[in-house]
């Protein structure tokens, strides 16, 4: 176990060091590792309380500059949705496998919850992958639709960065205020989901895992005060790229029944 700690607790620093500029998450680098070592639904939920915590401790360094009136026609529909989202998300929980078949002598099972997050996954190691100037923007009237579609992602596999931020690029917020808006929102969708997820998660002793949790969490702090004091912008394509290659191979993973 001292190892996956180890590489869940990297993963956590570096993310949280790299997300207060670049253009992917924390869960998105986080979920894959998690998901190395934890049922894919355990994932989901124990990187969103790790993800909330860190929103938290970067609201603290930053929401002074959040636009509050993007955080609300964008955050309250995101609320909701999120919600969806975690049902969703637990309904799948509790499908039998779609298909069972042996290889190297193991019994495999093909789990519609891992079948689903697998194919999101592929879509969003998709946004990392396409160029900067490729990527879909829209104008600010969109606001609510973007908290719809990125609030039910969230709460359904975690992913809401890579669509949120298409429809908050044209919001007119200055670099500031764009990444402290970011968190307010992320932080509104993590907070019903977690209590979705706790509530429905008590089998799966979400709560059994406290001291990963908090050794997660501090890693994840590390990042962030060290990403605000040294990173004044990356960009780091060579790191998205990176991250998109993860998310591919843990989806093939998931989708194939291997983990």
């Amino acid at each position: 176990m001292g190892l996956s700690y180890f590489l869940i607790c990297l993963a956590a620093f570096l993310a949280s060091g790299l997300t207060l500029f670049s253009g992917f998450g924390l869960g998105t680098l986080l979920l894959p590792v998690m998901a190395l070592f934890f049922p894919i639904d355990l994932a989901i939920a124990l990187t969103a309380v790790v993800h909330a915590l860190n929103n938290l401790f970067k609201f603290w360094l930053l929401g002074r500059h959040a636009d509050k009136a993007v955080v609300l026609r964008f955050g309250l529909p995101a609320v909701l949705s999120a919600l969806a989202g975690a049902w969703v998300l637990m309904y799948l929980s509790d499908l039998p496998p779609l298909v069972s078949y042996q290889l190297w002598g193991k019994e495999l099972h093909v789990m519609p919850v891992k079948l689903v997050v697998a194919v999101l996954m592929v879509g969003f190691a998709g946004f990392e992958l396409a160029p900067p100037g490729g990527r879909f923007t829209f104008p600010a009237r969109y606001l609510p639709l973007g908290g719809v579609l990125s609030g039910f992602f969230g709460g359904l596999s975690g992913h809401q960065g890579a669509l949120r931020s298409p429809f908050l690029l044209r919001a007119g917020l200055s670099k500031e205020s764009f990444i402290a808006t970011g968190i307010v929102i992320s932080l509104m969708v993590d907070i019903p989901r977690i209590i979705m997820y706790g509530v429905s998660l008590q089998g799966l002793h979400l709560a059994g895992n406290r001291t990963l949790l908090a050794t997660v969490v501090l890693a994840a702090f590390a990042g962030a005060w060290l990403g605000n004091r040294l990173v004044a912008k990356v960009t780091l394509r060579l790191v998205q790229v990176l991250v998109a290659v993860m998310l591919l191979g843990i989806a093939a993973a998931l989708g194939s029944g291997l983990i």
